[in-house]
């Protein structure tokens, strides 16, 4: 696999613990800002093309520790949230797999950036969420501190609200976002395309086989309800005596149904007492 040769030509210039860095910087630059906020930090920080254009290349680097979350009380849960997201990739993928995965998204944001006119990290960080979700769909979070949430749900909800923006800025929001995700679609196309074929042959195999299987015959069913010996083989099924005809009922039926007269349609007959001797019908011998 050439991720697998690539690894082994430049994987020692790797960043460990890459999330660790990420997440710190963010924490530093949103106390900057809190502390000194005439200093406008966060907007000399953002990936603007045309000023980058103009000279100032470090906001090719410098959106990525822009705070992601601007509440003093979210933004501690927020990095760790974040933190622990990507070091659970690290672990699952290793450091180099790790970083190349940030890395294709960082290239992709700017690229999105260039096309759409600016770019921040919002969506790299999406990124990750998907990555950690498609890998461990059933990891439990407590949302609002409160809510117990699979994570797979919380990455439905937020591609939901990608698929949502795209009403209010069609072209910008497609670019931006597709650059966004380069790196998700990259490391999970070939894997998403084999489960959506393996699940369709799946399908398949189980609709044939349940072509072949061969039909169940109803022996019994209820006048009034309608239930059959098929969905509860324990029913007990009697036919009327005094009903004109093969009338069959359940045992719930059997003794306060109208009784069916040849010269009377089934909604007008007298109705059966309690005393109604319902079960002196003949049992069907098929029972």
């Amino acid at each position: 696999m050439w991720l697998d040769k690539l690894e082994k030509k430049i994987g020692k210039y790797c960043i460990k613990n890459l999330m660790l860095y990420i997440t710190t910087l963010n924490g530093v630059v949103f106390v900057l800002s809190y502390l000194a906020p005439e200093l406008n930090l966060v907007s000399k920080m953002m990936l603007i093309p045309s000023l980058v254009m103009q000279g100032e290349v470090w906001r090719l680097v410098t959106f990525l520790f822009i705070p992601m979350n601007s509440n003093p009380l979210f933004i501690l849960l927020t990095l760790y949230f974040y933190y622990m997201v990507g070091s659970s990739l690290e672990h699952e993928w290793g450091s180099f797999r790790f970083n190349l995965y940030y890395l294709i998204g960082i290239l992709g944001t700017i690229g999105g950036a260039f096309l759409g006119g600016a770019g921040t990290s919002t969506y790299l960080n999406l990124s990750l969420i998907f990555a950690f979700a498609y890998l461990f769909p059933n990891y439990q979070i407590m949302l609002f501190f409160f809510f117990p949430v699979k994570i797979k749900y919380l990455a439905i909800l937020y591609a939901g609200m990608l698929v949502f923006s795209f009403g209010f800025a069609p072209l910008v929001g497609l670019v931006t976002i597709l650059g966004s995700a380069v790196n998700f679609i990259l490391f999970f196309w070939k894997d998403i395309y084999y489960r959506v074929r393996f699940n369709r042959r799946a399908y398949m195999n189980r609709q044939e086989f349940k072509a072949k299987l061969p039909k169940i015959r109803v022996l019994h069913r209820c006048t009034i309800c309608g239930r059959t010996d098929v969905e509860d083989r324990h029913m007990d099924f009697r036919y009327c005596v005094d009903c004109d005809g093969d009338y069959e009922y359940c045992a719930d039926h059997l003794y306060n149904h109208e009784h069916v007269k040849a010269d009377k349609s089934p909604g007008s007959s007298d109705v059966g007492d309690g005393n109604d001797d319902g079960s002196a019908g003949n049992h069907d011998d098929s029972m």
